[in-house]
């Protein structure tokens, strides 16, 4: 008889120290919202309310064009109307295996009049290299509107009475890169920086 009281005596301590060790679920008066814990003593290491790092804003890249007139406004096109697009004579043009965009006005049969732009991709650090050598050596005049940075610089053909220049524009990696021979549109880069970047 003591064997059994001893025995029940054990099982009924047994489960006394498991109830107790068993976590409340409701219902009681532990169940008290002030008694919960809070945000502060569960989050982690963020708790401390010290503001975490935000991402940097990406800007998305910018695509490169494919179409040569689709990047001019009317009134570019308008002076540039009768003048070929991309003839052959002039040799490759339109969209390269890189994706760059080369257009050329001109006819072949002119001596010197024509323009050729050329949209391709290029890094901050080689464009701005490039851009500041131009600066530098070769007389270009440089500032930056349109949130990017144009180099420009016109000259004396040596050959015909004409005046040649080219222009660049540096935004966002995308390089915009004319030469022209006694063809200048007034608003021609404009344009295309509108089309890409606005």
């Amino acid at each position: 008889m003591n064997v059994r009281l001893a025995g029940a005596a054990a099982a009924l301590a047994l489960i006394a120290a498991l109830v107790a060790c068993a976590p409340q679920t409701g219902g009681g008066a532990g169940d008290d919202p002030s008694s919960s814990p809070t945000a502060s003593e569960t989050d982690g290491p963020d708790a401390t309310g010290a503001p975490s790092p935000s991402p940097t804003p990406s800007i998305a890249p910018i695509a490169l064009p494919t179409d040569c007139r689709a990047i001019l406004s009317a009134d570019v096109l308008a002076q540039l109307d009768g003048i070929p697009l991309n003839d052959a004579a002039f040799g490759p043009s339109g969209v390269g295996s890189d994706g760059t965009l080369t257009c050329i006005w001109g006819d072949p049969a002119a001596d010197t009049t024509g323009l050729t732009t050329t949209i391709s991709k290029m890094n901050r650090g080689p464009a701005l290299d490039m851009l500041n050598a131009l600066a530098d050596d070769e007389g270009f005049s440089c500032f930056t509107p349109d949130g990017g940075t144009r180099c420009e610089k016109t000259w004396q053909n040596e050959q015909y009475p004409v005046t040649d220049g080219r222009t660049l524009f540096w935004r966002q990696d995308v390089l915009i890169d004319t030469r022209y021979s006694n063809l200048a549109p007034t608003g021609y880069t404009s344009a295309i920086v509108a089309h890409l970047f606005d």
